[in-house]
C-alpha cells in the first residue's frame, strides 16, 4: 500500500512539475494548493532534496523547483525515495531485494510468486508514468498496461 507520505510526495512534485521552469514555489503555496499539512510537507521536501528530486533557494524570494525536467522524474522514483521498495515482499523486490527467513526454496514458493506479479504490473506503470504525464489532464495520459 502507498504511504500517505509517498502521496503527498507525488501531488507536491506534480504542482512543481506544472509551474515554469525556472520558477521557484515556496512550501506553504504547496501545502495549500494541495491540502497537505506544512509540517508535514517540510519533512517530505527535504528528503526529496536529499534524494536529489528537487533542490531548494532560501530567502524571501526562495522556494523549491524540480532538480530534472519532469519527464525524466518517474512515479516509481518518488515512491522509492520515500517509501523504499514497491513489492510487498522483501524476496519479489528486483531493487531492494532480501530472501526471506521462513522461505525454504524461493523458486517454488507461492506468495513470492504472486508478489513479484503484483511488484511487476505496479512497476510496469510507475516506472514508465513520469511526472510530466502525472502532471497532465486526465484524458492526456498515455495508459500502460
Amino acid at each position: 500500500m502507498l504511504s500517505q507520505k509517498a502521496k503527498y510526495a507525488i501531488k507536491a512534485l506534480v504542482a512543481l512539475a506544472k509551474v515554469p521552469a525556472g520558477e521557484l514555489v515556496q512550501a506553504r503555496a504547496v501545502s495549500e494548493q494541495q491540502n497537505i499539512p506544512k509540517k508535514f510537507l517540510d519533512l517530505i521536501l527535504f528528503e526529496l532534496r536529499q534524494r536529489n528530486l528537487i533542490h531548494s533557494t532560501r530567502g524571501r524570494d526562495g522556494g523549491y523547483a524540480l532538480a530534472r525536467p519532469a519527464a525524466e522524474i518517474t512515479i516509481a522514483e518518488i515512491v522509492r525515495a520515500v517509501d523504499g521498495p514497491l513489492a510487498p515482499l522483501p524476496c519479489a523486490s528486483v531493487k531492494f531485494y532480501r530472501r526471506c527467513a521462513d522461505c525454504k526454496d524461493e523458486r517454488t514458493c507461492e506468495v513470492r510468486r504472486i508478489m513479484r506479479q503484483v511488484r511487476d504490473a505496479a512497476s510496469a506503470i510507475l516506472d514508465n508514468t513520469s511526472l510530466a504525464e502525472a502532471a497532465l489532464p486526465n484524458r492526456r495520459r498515455k495508459t500502460v498496461v
